[in-house]
């Protein structure tokens, strides 16, 4: 079988079938047709477009184009929350009415599809076919993933209020578990404020810190380094005796820079 004559066979075939190939597609992805008006509302993706797109580039064996356009794919259904499961029922349905029309064109003689030629032929189109699904399930898992990374950054930053009192103080209440990223989150946000608003001390309180690690607690020391270096005071407040006990076996020390107190009220008797 030459693998030119079935291309030009097939671009024939939509060329004069469009709409049986339509109807044969659609009825193999019921699910997925149900929606097709919706996913185009919803993310402007136009399945059948781009289902006569995916068998081009397919039978031209265009590995370049295929695999950017299984990428672009993959992040349109990622970044309009479309379900995996509806992609994965389409590309098979897609697969299936592609066999479908080779099949037609066996039958009609307009192609002649030996054994040993089927068996490449049903070779070259699944790895086809599976490179577009592999490409799109990578390109929507990094999309998604770094969407979450972004909501999760946000959230940090929001968790992490550092809130002016006075000219020279401001107040950082942290509340909840502090992990690893967090922690540079608070790094980041202590150091630019101090940066952008010139204030000469800042009110640490952990009276509602549920639990810091050893690592954790290391970087936390760095970050009163930090602070201090950037010609501000640290006032420390509300430690809670397992944190205490934690940072007092870990060898973690104050220097002159910090400075601790029972709690935030006592702390702003003080310095208001």
């Amino acid at each position: 079988m030459n693998i030119n004559n079935l291309r030009k066979e097939i671009k024939n075939y939509f060329n004069d079938y469009g709409d049986i190939f339509k109807e044969n597609l659609l009825s193999q992805a019921v699910n997925t047709s149900e929606k097709i008006i919706e996913i185009l509302e919803k993310g402007n993706i136009d399945l059948l477009k781009n289902a006569r797109k995916l068998i081009f580039y397919i039978i031209d064996q265009n590995d370049k184009d295929l695999i950017a356009f299984a990428e672009q794919e993959g992040i349109a259904w990622a970044g309009h929350s479309l379900t995996l499961s509806l992609k994965l029922e389409w590309v098979q349905a897609i697969r299936r009415t592609l066999w479908q029309i080779i099949c037609s064109l066996d039958e009609n003689n307009n192609i002649t599809v030996e054994k040993k030629g089927f068996y490449e032929l049903e070779e070259f189109i699944n790895e086809q076919v599976d490179q577009f699904l592999n490409n799109f399930f990578l390109s929507y898992s990094k999309y998604k993933d770094e969407m979450l990374h972004k909501q999760r950054e946000m959230v940090e930053h929001l968790s992490v209020p550092i809130i002016p009192v006075s000219e020279t103080v401001s107040v950082l209440p942290l509340i909840g578990t502090i992990d690893s990223f967090r922690i540079e989150i608070i790094e980041e946000k202590v150091l630019n404020e101090i940066s952008n608003t010139r204030f000469q001390n800042l009110v640490i309180d952990l009276s509602g810190v549920a639990m810091m690690n050893r690592d954790v607690i290391d970087y936390f020391q760095k970050i009163l380094t930090g602070v201090a270096m950037m010609g501000c005071k640290t006032i420390l407040t509300g430690l809670r005796p397992d944190l205490v006990r934690k940072m007092v076996h870990g060898g973690i020390h104050f220097g002159k820079d910090e400075e601790t107190r029972g709690t935030l009220k006592e702390t702003l008797k003080k310095y208001l």
